[in-house]
């Protein structure tokens, strides 16, 4: 079932504009991005992100910003309240995880 609220995860413009572009020759109407959550890195958790072509039964699948964002269900709590970006710098480009219920980052 779709949401068509972004309870768990929104998208900045940025980052659904490149990802429309990411997917803009994909003839799979189901392409959408998945999110989660993973052990690992200094503060317990990291984020990974993919173009997944179906969600699973597992997963939340959630509209932001235009885009088909998929979550597994271990993520979904993690997840809440997080804004998801994209930044292009002089260091390189990339999706960024901006979550406000972090309680811990890298230093």
């Amino acid at each position: 079932m779709l949401e068509t609220q972004p309870t768990v995860v929104s998208l900045t413009d940025a980052a659904a504009g490149k990802l429309r572009e990411l997917t803009a020759e994909e003839t799979n109407p189901e392409i959408g991005l998945r999110v989660y959550v993973y052990s690992g890195g200094c503060s317990g958790f990291r984020y990974g992100m993919m173009l997944e072509d179906a969600p699973t039964a597992e997963d939340r699948i959630l509209q932001a910003n235009g885009v088909r964002v998929y979550v597994d269900g271990n993520s979904v709590d993690l997840l809440k309240g997080a804004e998801i970006d994209y930044v292009d710098t002089l260091m390189g480009a990339g999706f960024t995880v901006n979550n406000p219920n972090a309680v811990a980052a890298c230093g």
